[in-house]
């Protein structure tokens, strides 16, 4: 039976990214990176609000005594319920003039990991972060032109990392102590071959699911080689990320962009920027909150 896509905000994000559900709250929090703000959508009511930011925001991770921890452009700071800086906690380790944050999660132990990109795309100048309870801000890894795609497996063995322009699948081993080993490459993408590995989640069986932009779908994949199991065709050709929601965990969210597009890419795509939502029939897995000493 084919997939049910559907519109369930039409939020016109011009870059929409990082969609995250809160188990407690039954809501989907997303952010807008260049109309810098955090949104909030409750599916029940249909209610969305916006909340401005002061400053381009990557991503985010909720926080477990309140608020979000968030990685702006300028670095990794505290954000209350409202998205308003609390506290910063420490600068962007790249060049912010070049280089923003992008992609990020908190992870079953409650580190909040962030990845940034290299916005003149002219060299692998991104790099992925981890911020600790302690809430010190290290450098994880490296040489990736756009962070992307970060996930954890069930068991927490392993991360999982895409590299866009480049068209990588990544994993690397992971201890309790939140230290990776040498990073492995599952499976490399062709953008002509169906669009390039953009944010990602990992079901409850372990699948990897990535939004392919540029590739107007969604693919699951074996996290052992990267094979394709199953793919969601979509009506906008640059999702970005993707987050299971809903009670059972069993609706599938997905982010997309209308950045720099022409007007006649926008009138093919009329969707772009948009909210989608699909029922899937595995379960994903409740976020982990950020954990600070």
């Amino acid at each position: 039976m084919p997939y049910q896509i559907k519109n369930v905000l039409a939020a016109q994000a011009e870059l929409g990214e990082c969609p995250l559900w809160s188990v407690d709250e039954q809501v989907l929090y997303f952010v807008d990176i260049l109309a810098p703000a955090l949104h909030r959508f409750d599916p029940q009511s249909g209610e969305h609000q916006v909340m401005p930011v002061e400053e381009h925001i990557g991503c985010f991770g909720l926080h477990e005594k309140g608020g979000f921890v968030a990685a702006l452009r300028s670095g990794v700071c505290l954000l209350d319920q409202q998205g308003k800086v609390t506290q910063r906690i420490a600068p962007n380790p790249g060049e912010a003039a070049r280089s923003r944050f992008n992609d990020g999660r908190v992870d079953r132990f409650g580190r909040f990991w962030c990845g940034s990109l290299w916005e003149p795309q002219d060299r692998n100048g991104g790099k992925l972060c981890r911020l600790d309870e302690n809430m010190q801000l290290t450098v994880q890894a490296g040489d990736v032109m756009i962070s992307n795609g970060v996930a954890f497996s069930p068991d927490s063995r392993w991360m999982y990392h895409t590299d866009t322009p480049n068209g990588v699948l990544y994993r690397y081993p992971m201890d309790e102590q939140g230290e990776i080993g040498p990073r492995e490459v599952i499976r490399r993408f062709a953008q002509a071959q169906g669009g390039l590995p953009d944010g990602a989640a990992v079901d409850s069986e372990g699948f990897y699911w990535a939004a392919m932009f540029d590739g107007s779908r969604v693919v699951r994949m074996d996290p052992a080689d990267g094979q394709i199991v199953d793919e969601i065709p979509l009506p906008v050709r640059w999702p970005t990320m993707i987050a299971f929601g809903g009670p059972d965990l069993k609706t599938l969210y997905i982010t997309s962009s209308r950045e720099g597009r022409t007007a006649e890419e926008l009138a093919a795509y009329p969707q772009s920027g948009d909210l989608l939502a699909v029922r899937v029939g595995v379960a994903g897995l409740p976020e982990p909150h950020f954990r600070q000493r």
